[in-house]
C-alpha cells in the first residue's frame, strides 16, 4: 500500500498509455480530452479578414442529392470539414448539432467529409445528428482550402471570412452565439 501511495501519478501515466495503445479506448480518451480543451474561437480581425471572390462549389449529400454553394451567396455561412474517424471532429459534434438546431432556419450549414457515404449515413444515424452532410464534387472556392480536420469557417453575408478555425472549438457558446446573432442582424 505504501507503494501505491507514494507512486500513484505514475501508476496512473502508466495506465493512461496502456489505455492510449487500445484501439477501443484511445478514440474515447482523445475525444474526452479534445471536449475538455475546446475554447470559443477568435473572430478574425476586419484588416485579416478574407474575401470569399466565388461561391461556385458542387456539393453533394450522402443521398446524391446536389447542391452548390452558390446557394448560400447573401447568407451567413458555417461550413465545417470533419471525418467520422477524426476524434476531434467527433468531439466537436454534439456542440455542432445543438448550434445547428438553433439556427437552422438562420444560418447555411454546411459539414463537409470525404468519408464513405454509408460510413456517414451509419455514424448520422448511430449519433442521432440531422446537420446537414455533403461531398465535394468540384474545386472548392480557394479561401476555403484546409487540409487539417476540423477547419471550420464562417462567411458572412457579403462573403467574409470572420472565422477560420482549425482544430476543435466550443461552437456553441454564449461568446460565439452573441456574434452570430450580430452576423444574421447585419
Amino acid at each position: 500500500m505504501k507503494f501505491v501511495r507514494k507512486h500513484w501519478s505514475n501508476i496512473l501515466i502508466i495506465l493512461v498509455i496502456i489505455l492510449l495503445t487500445i484501439p477501443q479506448t484511445r478514440t474515447e480518451i482523445q475525444i474526452f480530452v479534445n471536449r475538455l480543451l475546446a475554447s470559443t474561437p477568435a473572430k478574425i480581425e476586419v484588416e485579416d479578414q478574407k474575401e470569399l471572390t466565388s461561391y461556385f462549389w458542387p456539393l453533394e449529400d450522402p443521398y446524391g442529392r446536389r447542391k452548390n454553394l452558390e446557394h448560400s451567396k447573401n447568407k451567413v455561412v458555417f461550413m465545417n470539414y470533419w471525418a467520422t474517424w477524426c476524434p476531434p471532429c467527433i468531439a466537436e459534434m454534439p456542440d455542432l448539432e445543438k448550434l445547428y438546431q438553433q439556427y437552422e432556419d438562420q444560418v447555411d450549414f454546411y459539414f463537409v467529409t470525404n468519408d464513405d457515404p454509408e460510413k456517414v449515413r451509419n455514424f448520422m444515424s448511430k449519433h442521432e445528428y440531422t446537420f446537414p452532410v455533403y461531398f465535394s464534387t468540384g474545386k472548392k472556392p480557394e479561401n476555403l482550402s484546409s487540409n487539417s480536420l476540423p477547419t471550420t469557417y464562417v462567411i458572412t453575408k457579403n462573403g467574409k471570412i470572420v472565422f477560420d478555425k482549425t482544430g476543435t472549438a466550443n461552437w456553441n457558446s454564449d461568446r460565439f452565439t452573441s456574434v452570430l446573432d450580430h452576423l444574421i442582424a447585419e
